[in-house]
């Protein structure tokens, strides 16, 4: 299918792979280095333009990124500031819309301030034209920032699947600096206003690149975990075995003892296959794509490396926005389990945790890919619950056998159930012991069912292969 894809797109006329510099030359127009990213990206001699005669500051089109076809559109900052009329906007819209019927990725590049004000009205609703483009779409979005973006320009970017932000330049916000301090009278740099080290904090950015070369190499990697529409066939390759040992080599003796989460993913999925998202976002619940017997999954995982491993309203938001993009891939899901709960106190009911961790309930039970669940070590009250529990829907869940599921931990269930036994002399240790052999030991969940198999950390890789393929 690629190949006769290619032979097509490569009868595109007056496309020119660029040989470097500033400026280079696409369908006869001098255009800024902000188009030069699409021949850089993508496969030699592939690039088809469309719209070109149109103009208006946008080059759009479509061609081959590692043998897939893709539609790419991006904006040309040299025209007008980048600013958005009504003809590019139109340019924009068309390309997301012939990608979703096409059943091919977008790839959109914005570097833009905004709406032309010279066109008024008309460049708004060029951009509700594109917004609508983007939430009907039924292939995956991509989008690559390497400059600055504002105003509708920034709306776009989260709109889609996935956000890339290059290089030092690469700029995300609402208003710029100027305007916030007009309006405020706040006095803050582009930089720390909407930069890659803000936007990766809070979530709008995905993934980010040091440079031209590492955005290459990531897009290329990101797609390959990817459908060419949304709940498509995923891409399969060759599987790679994980680094020899054991998962359970690198989880502590101690429950309060911590340790990195994705050592434990990288023992259980396709060696070299992690892609993390958002990795610096809510970094108690990891959330990355990866492979199992080279097919791709997602995996989110509490990390005990942050504040324990507890769910905060950050973490919930998190953890809801990626099974739901998840769902919508049909990418199967695997989910590991270590939280000692939700986090508590007052800071987090300001926050929002009832509503955020509503969100990531709702999004577990909604799903309907492949949901696989493996409790490390504990598991306790709403936690348990949410982290695709049995009763949420999950396909499989797996316990080692070490681990607890209960309400709460032992301390505190004791120390409020057997408070007056306590106050009159008893053992708290040893009421803690009993509580916990009577009702936290997985052997008792999985006796009543809520846990389907209790397996050993060495088989769990070949288990979690077996139940893909029953979904496959």
């Amino acid at each position: 299918m690629y190949a006769a894809s290619k032979s097509r797109l490569e009868s595109g006329q007056n496309s020119k792979v660029p040989s470097g510099g500033a400026v280079v030359e696409l369908s006869g127009k001098a255009v800024s280095r902000s188009v030069e990213w699409p021949h850089t990206l993508l496969d030699a001699g592939t690039f088809a333009p469309w719209r070109s005669a149109v103009g208006d500051g946008v080059v759009a089109g479509s061609a081959l990124l590692d043998g897939r076809p893709v539609c790419v559109w991006m904006q040309d900052v040299s025209h007008h500031g980048g600013s958005l009329g009504a003809a590019g906007g139109e340019t924009i819209a068309r390309t997301i819309r012939h990608a979703s019927r096409a059943g091919v990725p977008v790839l959109g590049l914005p570097h833009s301030g905004g709406a032309r004000l010279q066109e008024g009205v008309a460049a708004l609703s060029a951009y509700g034209a594109i917004f609508r483009a983007q939430a009907l779409a039924r292939v995956p979005q991509i989008t690559l920032i390497g400059g600055p973006c504002a105003g509708g320009a920034a709306y776009s970017p989260p709109l889609g699947d996935f956000v890339v932000m290059v290089g030092p330049d690469a700029r995300l916000f609402l208003t710029g600096p100027k305007v916030v301090e007009q309006v405020t009278r706040e006095q803050i740099s582009a930089e720390d206003l909407g930069g890659p080290r803000v936007h990766g904090a809070n979530g709008v950015a995905h993934l980010i690149a040091e440079d031209d070369r590492s955005a290459v190499k990531l897009l290329r990697e990101l797609l390959g975990y990817l459908p060419s529409t949304l709940g498509g066939v995923l891409p399969l390759v060759e599987a790679v075995d994980p680094p020899p040992g054991s998962p359970a080599d690198h989880l502590p003796a101690g429950t309060r003892q911590v340790y990195d989460v994705r050592d434990v993913i990288a023992a259980l999925v396709d060696g070299g296959s992690q892609l993390e998202l958002a990795a610096r976002w809510a970094r108690n619940m990891v959330t990355t794509l990866a492979r199992l017997d080279g097919r791709p999954v997602g995996v989110i995982a509490n990390q005990a490396r942050y504040l324990g491993g507890t769910i905060d309203s950050a973490a919930s938001e998190k953890g809801s926005w990626f099974v739901d993009l998840c769902d919508r891939l049909a990418l199967p899901l695997v989910v590991l389990v270590d939280t000692p709960g939700f986090l508590p106190g007052a800071k987090q009911e300001r926050a929002g945790v009832l509503r955020h961790g509503s969100a990531l309930l709702r999004a577990f039970a909604r799903a309907s890919t492949p949901k696989l669940t493996v409790t490390l070590r504990q598991a306790y009250g709403g936690a348990h619950i949410v982290m695709n529990s049995r009763d949420l829907g999950a396909d499989l869940t797996l316990a080692w056998p070490q681990a607890q599921i209960g309400i709460m931990g032992a301390a505190q269930a004791v120390a409020i159930a057997e408070h007056r036994a306590i106050a009159a002399g008893s053992d708290a240790e040893q009421l803690a012991e009993r509580y916990a052999s009577m009702h936290l030991a997985v052997d008792v969940a999985a006796a009543d069912g809520f846990v389907d198999e209790i397996v050993s950390p060495s088989e769990t890789r070949e288990r979690l292969i077996r139940a893909l393929e029953l979904h496959a």
